[in-house]
C-alpha cells in the first residue's frame, strides 16, 4: 500500500517490517520521530533511555538475547554512544542491530555540524544513506540483513532534509524472524587475545563488505550524458538529479562505508569529467582521490552548511532560475522562549546580578539571546556541571561566588549526574541550577526519568532529584519557583555565598505541556503605565509597547505574573 511518509516515519516502518522487537533511543532532532513512530506499533517495545550510550547498550543487549533491535540518535548523540560502538563492532551480535544517526547540516537544531560518516570509518561499521522515504524503509530492512550476514552493527545515516521530508512509501507486511538462541561464547569477552583476534575479523569483514558494495544494488549507476559524471549520495543525489537531469551520468552511493572501488573506477572510465557532490566533509572525494582519480569536489562546493539545487548550479557556474525579490526588508525573527516559560525568571535574576552562566543543551539555551543575554557559553550535554567545576578550580573564590551552571532535568539525567558528582567529590564551591520543567522540551515533549511516565505516557519509575543530589554528596539542595523572582534571587545569592557545593532546583512545568491549565492573561492598566519598559527586560513575546504604553497579547499570555513583579507602578 502506498502512503506519504516522513523519512523518519519510513525508518520506523522499515523496522516494523524487518521484525524489530526492541528499540531504545534518546530524543534528538532530527532523529526523534523514528522512535516515536515505531512506538505506535504494538509489536515493538520502545523506550527513551537516559542517554545514547545507554540506548546503544540496551539495543545491543537485546540482540544478544536473540531479537532484532535498534536505536536512534542525532549526530552529537553518537559522540556519547561511541564508547560501546567501537567494542560492539569487534564483539559482534546474535541478532541484527541497526543504529540510526541523523546529521544536521546547517545546524537547524544543533550546536555543531559534524559528519557521522567519520564514525562509520573509525569504527569500521557499514553505513547506508537513503535519499528519500522509500529508500529509508528499504535500506532499514536491508541493514538488518547486512547486520546478520556480516555479524556487525549497521548505521542508517539520515540528514535533516531526508528525515523531515515526505515522499511516497510502499509498505509491506511484517516478518518476525525466529528468536536466536543465546549461546555462551568466552571469545566475546573483549580483552587481550580475544580483542586482537576480533580486530583481525573486523578487517576481514571490511574486505567482504567492499565486495558486497561492488555487487549490491544499493549502489547504482544511472547513465546519461557522459561529458559529466556525478558521484553522490543522500539528499545531494536529489539535488543532482534536479540540476542535471539526463545531462550527466550519476553514480548514486547507498552504502557510504565501505565504499566500492572497482565500481567507482569503472564509472569514472566512462565519463569525461568527474564531480563529487556531498554535504559537509569530503569523504567520497577523498576515497576517489585515493583511487587515483581527478575529481571536482570541495574545491568547488562548500564544506559548511546544507546544499540546494541553486547552490550546486552557482558553484558550477550554471544559470540559476530567476525569482521575485521582496522590496521591503523582512524583519529578523530570532528564536525566543515561549510566553510564560519558567526559565525566563531564572535567567533574568542571573543577568540582574551579573552572574557568569555556564550553559547546557536545551530550549533554555535561548537564555543567551537578547534581552536576557544571560548565558555565557555551552558545549555539550552535561558540560555545564563539569565545566563549571573546572572554571571554579581555576578561578577560586572569584569564580565560585559569581558563577553557576544551568542544566535541564532531562539533560541532567543524560549526563549531568557525573558532573555534579565531580563537584561534590572534588569540592569546588560550585552552584548548579537544575531547570526542572517536567519534560524534555527542546525535542518535542518527550518523557524522561524525572517525569514519572514512560515513552507511551504510562506510569513509570520517577527519579527524585532532591534525594539524588543529596545522595551524590550535596548537603545544600534548594527548590524554588521560577515565577517568584524575589525568592529566586534570595536563594541564588545565598547559595553563591555558601562555602560548600550547592544545588538549586527551579521547578515549574513547561507551559506547553498538554493539559496544563493557565491563569487568565494579564490586563495592563495603561493609566499607570509610564512607558519605562522595565517589563520588556524579560523578553516575553506576549509583552510589547505601543504609543509608549504596555500591551499584552492575550492569545500568548498565560498569567504567570513575572512581568507584574517587575513593574513598580502597578500597571501590570
Amino acid at each position: 500500500m502506498a502512503e506519504l511518509m516522513l523519512g523518519n516515519k519510513a525508518i520506523a516502518r522499515g523496522m516494523y517490517e524487518a521484525g524489530v522487537s526492541i528499540i531504545s533511543s534518546y530524543p534528538g532532532t532530527p532523529s526523534t520521530e523514528i522512535t516515536e513512530e515505531a512506538a505506535l506499533y504494538d509489536e515493538i517495545y520502545c523506550e527513551w533511555a537516559p542517554n545514547e550510550k545507554v540506548a546503544l547498550e540496551v539495543a545491543h543487549g537485546a540482540t544478544l538475547g536473540g531479537r532484532r533491535a535498534a536505536c536512534a540518535m542525532k549526530h552529537v548523540g553518537l559522540n556519547v554512544a561511541a564508547d560501546p560502538l567501537f567494542t560492539i563492532s569487534y564483539q559482534g551480535l546474535n541478532a541484527g542491530l541497526v543504529i540510526c544517526v541523523a546529521d544536521d547540516p546547517g545546524m537547524h537544531s544543533s550546536q555543531n555540524e559534524q559528519d557521522s560518516r567519520h564514525y562509520a570509518i573509525a569504527a569500521k561499521v557499514p553505513m547506508l544513506e537513503p535519499s528519500d522515504s522509500e529508500e529509508s524503509r528499504i535500506y532499514t530492512k536491508k541493514a538488518f540483513e547486512i547486520s546478520e550476514k556480516f555479524n556487525t552493527p549497521v548505521f542508517i545515516k539520515m540528514c535533516t532534509r531526508v528525515a523531515h521530508s515526505q515522499s511516497v512509501v510502499n509498505t509491506e507486511e511484517r516478518i518476525l524472524p525466529e528468536q536466536v538462541p543465546y549461546v555462551k561464547d568466552p571469545a566475546k569477552v573483549m580483552m587481550t587475545k580475544n580483542s586482537r583476534d576480533a580486530h583481525v575479523r573486523v578487517e576481514e569483514r571490511t574486505l567482504d563488505l567492499i565486495k558486497y558494495a561492488e555487487e549490491s544494488d544499493i549502489n547504482r549507476i544511472e547513465m546519461g550524458d557522459t561529458k559529466i559524471g556525478v558521484i553522490t549520495s543522500s539528499v545531494s543525489y536529489q539535488y543532482a538529479k534536479e540540476v542535471f537531469g539526463d545531462s550527466a551520468s550519476i553514480l548514486k552511493l547507498g552504502m557510504i562505508y565501505p565504499l566500492p572501488e572497482k565500481m567507482i573506477l569503472d564509472f569514472a572510465s566512462k565519463v569525461e569529467k568527474l564531480i563529487v557532490i556531498e554535504e559537509l566533509d569530503p569523504i567520497i572525494e577523498n576515497h576517489c582521490k585515493q583511487l587515483g582519480l581527478k575529481v571536482t569536489g570541495k574545491d568547488t562546493f562548500p564544506i559548511c552548511g546544507e546544499f540546494s539545487q541553486n547552490l550546486i548550479r552557482q558553484c558550477l557556474g550554471m544559470d540559476t532560475p530567476s525569482y521575485e525579490a521582496i522590496d521591503e526588508p523582512v524583519p529578523m525573527r530570532p528564536p525566543v522562549m515561549c510566553a510564560g516559560c519558567p526559565h525566563r525568571g531564572i535567567f533574568y535574576v542571573l543577568k540582574k546580578n551579573n552572574v557568569m552562566v555556564y550553559g547546557d543543551i536545551g530550549c533554555y539555551t535561548l537564555g543567551a539571546i537578547a534581552p536576557l543575554n544571560s548565558m555565557d557559553l555551552n558545549v555539550c550535554m552535561g558540560a555545564s556541571c563539569s565545566g563549571l567545576h573546572g572554571f571554579n578550580k581555576a578561578m577560586g573564590e572569584k569564580g565560585e561566588k559569581h558563577s553557576v551552571g544551568v542544566i535541564g532535568d532531562s539533560t541532567f539525567i543524560h549526563s549531568g549526574m557525573t558532573g555534579i558528582t565531580d563537584i561534590s567529590y572534588n569540592m569546588s564551591n560550585s552552584t548548579v541550577i537544575i531547570l526542572d520543567n517536567s519534560i524534555t522540551g527542546m525535542t518535542g515533549h518527550q518523557q524522561n526519568p524525572t517525569t514519572g511516565k514512560n515513552l507511551l505516557g504510562e506510569p513509570a519509575g520517577k527519579v527524585d532529584l532532591e534525594a539524588l543530589c543529596r545522595a551524590l554528596g550535596f548537603n545544600r539542595v534548594a527548590v524554588v519557583d521560577p515565577y517568584d523572582l524575589a525568592e529566586c534571587e534570595r536563594v541564588i545569592l545565598e547559595e553563591l555565598e555558601a562555602v560548600e557545593p550547592s544545588i538549586i532546583i527551579s521547578r515549574r512545568p513547561c507551559v506547553m505541556i498538554k493539559g496544563t491549565v493557565h491563569k487568565p492573561a494579564i490586563k495592563p492598566d495603561t493609566d499607570k503605565c509610564v512607558g519605562c519598559k522595565a517589563c520588556m527586560k524579560i523578553g516575553c513575546p506576549a509583552i510589547s509597547v505601543k504609543d509608549n504604553k504596555v500591551r499584552i497579547d492575550t492569545t500568548l499570555c498565560i498569567g504567570c505574573k513575572v512581568c507584574s513583579q517587575m513593574c513598580k507602578l502597578g500597571a501590570l
